[in-house]
């Protein structure tokens, strides 16, 4: 099996010799597991006669999402492959993709109920609950296992999720899941990443105080956790420099990973990928912004430069509106539309 660069990077970085060529580089395609058939993203029509391209109410199939994810699998610049269990099952073990590639597969272990994001649905405006899906066994082989020494054919990693809002209840029913989880992986030897969202609901406290619930929250659920059971990396939202630098300083061990969120500018991006790196992050888990972008291998790419250092996040925008005008795709947005920041935790 080729060596994946995943495990080299978080090698160099545990021993401390990583350098920004270290970073980690996320694409997240589990979004069937959120938006059901909106995940591939809407189609966009062909040109028309005065060269616009539009896109319409409709959607793209499975079988082009596979596509689009073969693609990304084949340009070999990610680190980490995120899927549902079932595309990881035919994406995978049916077809191998990753048995020859550098790239780590993945998949969505638990799927709380704030990111169930259906047309019509209002689940993400209740407090967070536990939920789970797929199964370990069939993320792993496909099917139930009972000898973990056997090699797996699918995925020896995945996200898990919790998302603390501040009400005991419900976050204590989250952690006990969570227990029960880090049982079971340590258990069939399956390593995960964790993810921690900022409260879906109205947590009862001051909006300017969420980076440091996210910080403490993080912190607490780990301390009893020991080597053994704890999480390869942590994937949270950008609460801006001050929040990230705390939780990167306060343990060196703990490997901090930033999520992309909803799709936003293409300076958004590239901007918070800079950010993230500058300020303590060694990992980036995009979905959306990846999905969505017109060219999502270019959009990649500019990603991959940014964090090795070649070239700047205004620098990146032109140079990816470029490569859309050489291959005749017409942009979402303008130049001067694209280069705006509109996330405000972004730094300028």
């Amino acid at each position: 099996m080729t060596l994946k660069t995943l495990d080299q990077k978080l090698q160099r970085i545990s021993q401390g010799i990583d350098t920004r060529n270290d970073f980690i580089i996320a694409d997240a395609k589990d979004a069937d597991m959120a938006f059901g058939a909106m995940a591939p993203g809407p189609k966009r029509l062909a040109q028309n006669k005065d060269g616009d391209s539009q896109s319409c109410n409709r959607y793209k199939t499975l079988s082009q999402y596979h596509e689009q994810i073969r693609e990304v699998i084949k340009q070999q610049v990610v680190d980490i492959m995120l899927l549902s269990a079932s595309n990881l099952e035919r994406l995978g073990i049916d077809e191998g993709l990753f048995k020859n590639s550098p790239i780590t597969p993945a998949a969505r272990a638990n799927d709380t109920t704030d990111i169930w994001a259906v047309r019509g649905g209002s689940y993400a405006n209740h407090p967070s609950r536990h939920f789970r899906t797929a199964t370990l066994d069939h993320i792993k082989y496909g099917k139930t296992e009972t000898d973990y020494n056997k090699p797996y054919t699918g995925a020896d990693l995945g996200l898990y999720s919790v998302t603390f809002t501040n009400n005991l209840d419900q976050d204590y029913a989250a952690l006990e899941a969570f227990h029960k989880f880090r049982l079971e992986a340590e258990a069939k030897k399956f390593r995960y990443f964790l993810e921690v969202f900022n409260p879906n609901v109205d947590p009862g406290f001051d909006p300017q105080k969420t980076g440091a619930f996210l910080n403490d929250s993080i912190i607490r659920c780990l301390a009893g956790v020991t080597k053994v059971g704890r999480p390869i990396f942590l994937k949270i939202p950008y609460n801006g420099p001050g929040p990230l630098e705390e939780l990167v300083a306060y343990d060196s061990n703990l490997v901090v990973g930033i999520l992309g969120g909803s799709s936003g500018t293409t300076l958004d991006a590239f901007q918070l990928i800079h950010d993230a790196q500058k300020y303590g992050a060694k990992v980036a888990l995009f979905g959306r912004k990846i999905n969505l972008s017109e060219h999502p291998l270019a959009f990649i790419q500019y990603m991959r430069r940014i964090t090795d250092g070649e070239i700047t996040p205004i620098e990146a925008v032109k140079a990816y509106h470029g490569d859309l005008a050489r291959v005749n795709i017409s942009p979402l947005r303008e130049l001067k539309d694209d280069l705006i920041l509109t996330e405000n935790k972004l730094t300028y």
